[in-house]
Order: structure tokens, then C-alpha cells, then sequence
């Protein structure tokens, strides 16, 4: 069963339109991160690596690891709600669509600022996402449920989940560089930023494990990756 957690708030039209633009331009921004071959998030390096492997597109990998994740939530009891069914399906469909339609690129000097993009959008598609408040990610859903089922900080959580997918995607051949560590390093903070810029109005901006650091009971996060 589906559920919505947390209580419902008010403006659920925007909240959806919320939901359904952040999820869209993450995609948007996972495809033009790939585009610019300077380096991937950890959960993309290790589609791609799989993607290299089975011949799937990177879109497909990211959809099937996604539903697979959501497995791994039974026995730590998450309840997905209707953010964490969307971000399954659209994530990989829009970053497709976008190698579809976003040529290659040969030089560098379009490549540097195409990451640079692809990084800010991504932070911009965070705010949206999280605020509209409609359930985490399967990654993010994972995260937390080790979290609460371990006891163990968040952050420590978080780091070794990402540090163990980016480890199997680099031997499976996924793209790690410089765009993984800008990643590693803007993510937060612009998160943070953008979270605050598309709060719902009336509503508190709730703590993500995107910039969390340790919090003994961390609010879900909806951060994809």
C-alpha cells in the first residue's frame, strides 16, 4: 500500500506540480551530468557500470535498481509514498529522453559549464522534490531505514552506503572525476538553499539527509541519486 507520510498540508496542487518538476528536472540534470563525462553521483556511477555490463540503457538501470531497492524497505518497515513509486519510473525515463536529445560533447570549455548546470539543477530539483513532501527516494527511504534500524548517525549511514555503491560502480567501469567530487561538495549546501527558496508556504522546512550531519532522528528524505 502506498501512503503519504506525514500529516497532509495544504496546497496540493502545488505541492504535486512541486513533485512532478523536481523529479523531471533531476532526471534533466542526471542526463546532462552524463553528457558532460566529468564524473557522476555514486548511485549513477554504479547504473552506468551495470548499464556498460548488461547493455540496458543507463534510464532502464536506474529504474530497475530503483524498484529493486524498494525491496530492501521491507524489512526495515519504510512505507513508500506517492514521491518514492514517481521517482522509480521518472527519473530514469527524463535522463533518457535527455541522451536522446543532448548531443555529445568534444571540448572541454562545454563540458565544464554543462556540469556546472547539471549540478545547480540538480540542487534546484532537490528543493522541489523534498518540499512537495510526497515520500523519500528508494536510495534516501534505504538510508533512513538503516538509520533508524541501526541506530547509527545518518551521516555515517549515508557515507557508507555511497562510498560502497561508488567503490561497485568504478570497478564495473561507471565514470568517476572531478564532476563526482563537485557533486560531493555543492550538493548540500545547495540543497539547503533551495529547500528554503520552494517551502510550501506555512509549512516548516523539514531536515534532509542531503545536509544532515548526525541528527539523531532525521525527518525522511526524498533526495533520488
Amino acid at each position: 500500500m502506498i501512503s503519504e507520510p506525514g500529516p497532509r498540508r495544504g496546497l496540493p496542487v502545488r505541492r504535486l506540480v512541486q513533485l512532478y518538476t523536481g523529479l523531471t528536472l533531476y532526471g534533466v540534470s542526471m542526463g546532462l551530468m552524463l553528457r558532460a563525462e566529468l564524473g557522476l553521483e555514486p548511485w549513477s556511477v554504479l547504473n552506468q557500470g551495470i548499464s556498460r555490463h548488461t547493455g540496458l540503457s543507463i534510464g532502464t538501470v536506474t529504474i530497475v535498481s530503483g524498484a529493486l531497492i524498494l525491496l530492501l524497505w521491507i524489512p526495515l518497515r519504510q512505507r513508500p509514498g506517492l514521491g518514492t513509486v514517481s521517482n522509480v519510473v521518472i527519473l530514469g525515463l527524463v535522463m533518457d529522453a535527455t541522451l536522446a536529445w543532448v548531443p555529445e560533447l568534444d571540448s572541454l570549455g562545454a563540458r565544464i559549464p554543462l556540469l556546472a548546470g547539471a549540478v545547480l539543477l540538480n540542487g534546484a530539483a532537490t528543493g522541489l522534490y523534498i518540499s512537495a513532501d510526497y515520500g523519500p527516494g528508494p536510495r534516501d527511504g534505504l538510508m533512513t531505514g538503516l538509520h533508524r534500524r541501526t541506530g547509527r548517525p545518518v551521516r555515517l549511514v549515508r557515507t557508507c552506503i555511497e562510498v560502497t555503491v561508488l567503490a561497485a560502480g568504478f570497478a564495473l567501469g561507471g565514470s568517476v572525476g572531478v564532476g563526482t567530487v563537485v557533486y560531493a561538495l555543492a550538493i548540500g549546501p545547495l540543497a539547503q538553499f533551495f529547500l528554503r527558496r520552494f517551502a510550501v508556504p506555512g509549512a516548516p522546512v523539514k531536515p534532509s539527509p542531503v545536509v544532515a550531519r548526525g541528527e539523531a532522528s532525521p525527518e525522511p528524505a526524498i533526495l533520488p541519486e
